[in-house]
């Protein structure tokens, strides 16, 4: 039959058909079915883009079934190829450009791409094959979406047989794609193989670099820098750049100012890493104690024209902060505010507490607290609770609790943290209905897991006698899964201790040590006591040697109720040791503790040891 005119095809020089089956000369669309274990070893593309015909080829020596092509319709013609493989003597040796070309459309489409790479493999086997830099694009993007890193490696060796390198992109994201998934023994063998080759290696290693930093690896990005140095790879802004990140992030500020000067002193070009390159600068002068230096660096780089981020003023700012330099950091702050250049929340809790710590300026947070709301920014919990308890520390509570209720009259949200330091000023004072009002405020809010709330709600219920509630309020503490801690167990028993319920004292001390939370120094003496108030002396000594046992300090509260409690009993000796402990731990007698230990030593009529603690310890 002959072939048509009308239709032109590409034949290869590889092929030679030794005969044609048949060609049908209607053009139709066909399926192609292959065999997952058909052998396809090359596709033929028509000249012609108004139709389209595929030939496949079929060894006659071959086990492997043939593809088919296949039509959906009915009377659709069949197209095959029957090849018969020629001895290699007289087949002819391919076009190596076509043979890079059928390799790149094998692996663009996801159903061939594995017969593109076996074909890549076959074709490394030809001496004179020599893959593309866009054959190495493909096989890169092939193996990077198995995440075979075998392959990885077996392909960046072929850049060295081969010497051809893929471009600076793509052997950017290669590094990069390496440090992000740990293959850091193929990432270093990449770098190796690249750092000769000028085009790419100053890419790759930056891109190197800058992945280490990500994943907080200085010390190794630290390592690339020396590796580019030493081998004089090109450095760039860039390269400082990440350098330079890398030492301030290790806390080798001066390393940081070295680099600067190197970096001034080169003729490297001026990028956008620049800007970079400052703020390192910049912070690592403030972590010096240099704010002033690195406000100078600041205003030069502004001048050469370099864009300023907001990250500058937060790190001046906060560099002012940690001197306390107050003028010059809200001069800063109102730079800032005028060109909207301040966003970082941490900024201002530094402000704020500089205001806390120094003497008459509480006033001040309330105005960063302005600030923020003119620059739209939430004040955060930590901002609000910081403020709150800054005035009850300075000006009393009072003044904090009218601090608080006018912040929330302006629409300032507080969370849980400020909550509960509000509560715990509402049960020091007295306010108990204001705290439980608070106290179910976070409920309906869903702070209900806050066991500083719970801690100081189960106090305040102590106080007030209110055993019942306290021991409900840990049940539903319980129920929501949050665990007491030692305050709320100290509380429960410092309360039933009061009313003599050793019972239920006994109980809770047993629960401490079940859920492993360890008895303090108030928990002691709440225990002692309570044993001290009924009369049981022996049960006081066991726990007072087991606190001691366990490195507890004598305080006044726990040494006047062991002295009452070895008075009682007649032992001095263990007396006259209790006070010479408490001697030896630095700790003074208040004059009701003075005179019980005088007494009790008078009473059992050791006069010696009465005159050692008139020496010791009188007036």
């Amino acid at each position: 039959m002959p072939y048509p005119l009308q239709q032109q095809w590409l034949f290869p020089p590889l092929l030679q058909a030794s005969g044609l089956a048949c060609i049908n000369k209607t053009p139709k669309k066909l399926n192609f079915n292959p065999s997952k274990t058909s052998p396809i070893l090359l596709f033929l593309f028509p000249l012609s883009s108004s139709s389209s015909r595929i030939l496949i080829l079929n060894s006659s020596s071959s086990n492997f079934p043939p593809p088919i092509l296949e039509d959906n319709s009915a009377d659709s013609p069949l197209l095959e190829l029957d090849l018969k493989l020629q001895d290699s003597q007289n087949s002819s040796v391919p076009d190596l450009d076509d043979l890079n070309l059928l390799i790149r459309n094998l692996l663009k489409d996801s159903k061939t791409e594995e017969r593109g790479f076996e074909c890549y493999q076959k074709a490394k086997r030809n001496p004179d094959f020599v893959p593309q830099r866009s054959t190495l694009h493909h096989l890169i993007r092939y193996s990077m979406r198995l995440n075979n890193w075998n392959l990885v490696w077996s392909i960046s060796e072929d850049f060295r047989k081969f010497n051809v390198y893929p471009d600076a992109s793509n052997c950017s994201r290669l590094v990069s794609s390496c440090i992000r998934n740990r293959r850091f023994k193929l990432a270093n063998n990449l770098l190796q193989i690249l750092q000769s080759e000028k085009e790419v290696a100053g890419v790759s290693f930056n891109s190197a670099m800058k992945a280490y930093n990500k994943l907080h690896m200085y010390s190794s990005a630290v390592n690339v820098f020396e590796i580019m140095k030493s081998s004089s790879i090109k450095l760039d802004a860039e390269s400082y750049s990440h350098a330079m990140e890398a030492y301030l992030k290790m806390g080798k500020n001066e390393t940081v100012l070295s680099l600067f000067k190197e970096f001034e002193s080169s003729e490297i070009e001026q990028t956008s890493f620049c800007t970079q390159i400052y703020r390192v600068l910049c912070e690592s002068l403030g972590r010096l104690g240099k704010p002033f230096e690195a406000l100078d660096f600041f205003r030069e780089m502004t001048k050469k024209g370099f864009p300023e981020d907001p990250s500058f003023y937060s790190s001046l700012i906060s560099s002012f902060v940690s001197i306390q330099e107050v003028k010059t950091a809200e001069e800063l702050l109102q730079e800032a505010e005028a060109k909207k250049m301040l966003r970082d929340p941490s900024v201002f809790l530094k402000l704020v507490l500089m205001y806390i710590e120094l003497p008459d300026s509480m006033e001040k947070t309330l105005d960063i607290v302005s600030s923020m709301k003119k620059m739209n920014l939430r004040v955060s919990d930590c901002i609000f609770c910081a403020i709150v308890n800054g005035f009850s520390k300075k000006k009393g509570p009072n003044s904090a609790i009218k601090v608080y209720q006018d912040l929330v009259s302006e629409g300032h949200e507080p969370g849980q943290v400020t909550y509960a330091s509000i509560l715990n000023i509402y049960c020091r004072i007295g306010f108990y209905e204001k705290a439980e009002g608070v106290f179910s405020e976070m409920d309906k809010k869903g702070f209900d897991k806050c066991v500083v709330a719970y801690s100081s709600m189960i106090a305040m219920y102590g106080k007030t006698n209110r055993i019942r509630d306290a021991m409900r309020l840990v049940a539903k503490m319980k129920e929501k899964g949050v665990e007491p801690n030692v305050w709320i167990y100290n509380s429960l028993l410092d309360m039933h201790g009061k009313v003599l319920n050793l019972r239920q004292v006994e109980k809770i001390w047993k629960e401490m040590k079940r859920r492993k939370v360890m008895p303090d120094k108030v928990s002691y003496t709440s225990v002692i006591s309570a044993y001290s108030k009924a009369k049981e002396f022996e049960r006081c000594i066991k726990y007072y040697n087991e606190y001691r046992l366990n490195g507890g300090g004598i305080d006044r509260a726990m040494g006047g109720i062991m002295v009452g409690v070895y008075s009682k009993m007649s032992r001095v000796d263990e007396v006259v040791k209790l006070l010479q402990d408490m001697k030896m731990e630095g700790t003074k007698l208040d004059a009701r503790l003075y005179r019980s230990s005088l007494h009790a030593l008078r009473d059992a009529g050791v006069q010696i040891q009465g005159k050692w603690l008139e020496e010791s310890f009188g007036p």
